[in-house]
């Protein structure tokens, strides 16, 4: 199958697939896929990557949180805002992980 493009749209394509860091064909088939299936796999891909580093993120915030509990614990003074930290802490992880859950590639590794 050949496809005409005027160099208008092929720039724009070109451009567009090298954002993705696909090729213009990757590009075509997802865009046209993705009306049946509201995303394509790159945009999914990068979405999951984007999830992830912010559950690392949140992961790293947690044990400064841990670490500033166990500071209280040696003191015996809890500073007020620790619980109410932790528990919102444990929810954006909770919500973060269902997230993901739901978003998981098929045939992608767990």
């Amino acid at each position: 199958m050949q496809l005409k493009l005027s160099l208008v749209e092929k720039t724009a394509l070109k451009i567009h697939a090298d954002e993705l860091g696909v090729s213009i064909q990757r590009l075509l088939v997802e865009s046209t896929l993705s009306s049946f299936q509201g995303e394509t796999l790159t945009e999914r891909r990068d979405l999951l990557t984007a999830l992830f580093q912010l559950q690392r993120g949140l992961a790293a915030v947690g044990n400064n949180i841990n670490q500033i509990a166990r500071a209280a614990n040696a003191t015996g003074e809890i500073q007020g805002e620790l619980e109410a930290s932790l528990a919102q802490l444990r929810a954006s992880v909770n919500r973060i992980d269902e997230a993901l859950e739901s978003l998981k590639v098929v045939g992608e590794p767990s």
